[in-house]
């Protein structure tokens, strides 16, 4: 059986900073036939677990902790006994949806993740997040960029825990270094490829 990718969207809110925002999350689920990662966990245990259906779930991958990516992951894993894989360096974001749980795991940048015969490689990349990770799949030709990269540019630098300058090193050093007809699955709206995001990157420190 060979590795494919199935996609829903779930919607709710995103809180920090004392704001709430209505959002549509894309949730990505990586495997086969038989076993899978699902890659966030934002809003509705019940709609990712219909695009389940029967498979095996190996771990619940976080690209980050902000609300709106882990606000049903709890639930999640209770429903299928799956760990939960964050890294570290968003444990202080983490604990503002869910005080006092833990993770199941830390993902480190370089790591790589095995699913359905196809390596999963982790890229930390900060700056949406102090923890935010990407997700590449050779096999695939994919890139999962959570937060970090969408269809326009950059993610959002200007709440608490992001920083521009940062977010723009982690893209130029570990996302655009990979081939430029890699396809970006984003956290939230529309694919896009590495060629295509190349001049929305700009240098220059503005947010």
């Amino acid at each position: 059986m060979s590795i494919r990718i199935d996609h829903t969207i779930t919607s709710g809110t995103f809180e920090l900073d004392g704001g709430s925002w209505e959002v549509d999350n894309n949730v990505w689920i990586l495997g086969d036939d038989e076993h899978c990662f699902v890659i966030d966990a934002p809003h509705d245990a019940q709609a990712i677990l219909d695009k389940v259906g029967d498979r095996r779930v190996e771990a619940i991958v976080l690209t980050h902790a902000h609300s709106d990516h882990v606000g049903a992951v709890l639930e999640l894993r209770e429903a299928t006994d799956a760990p939960i894989l964050l890294h570290p360096d968003d444990q202080e974001l983490w604990e503002l949806s869910h005080p006092g749980e833990s993770v199941d795991g830390h993902l480190a940048d370089g790591d790589v993740l095995h699913i359905a015969g196809s390596d999963v490689e982790v890229l930390h990349t900060p700056g949406h997040a102090p923890g935010a990770v990407c997700l590449y799949v050779k096999d695939l030709g994919c890139v999962f960029s959570g937060d970090t990269l969408f269809n326009g540019g950059p993610g959002a630098t200007g709440r608490s825990f992001s920083d521009y300058p940062t977010i723009v090193k982690s893209i130029r050093e570990k996302l655009f270094t990979l081939p430029k007809d890699t396809v970006v699955h984003t956290g939230h709206g529309e694919d896009t490829t590495i060629e295509a995001e190349l001049d929305n990157v700009p240098d220059e420190k503005a947010d």
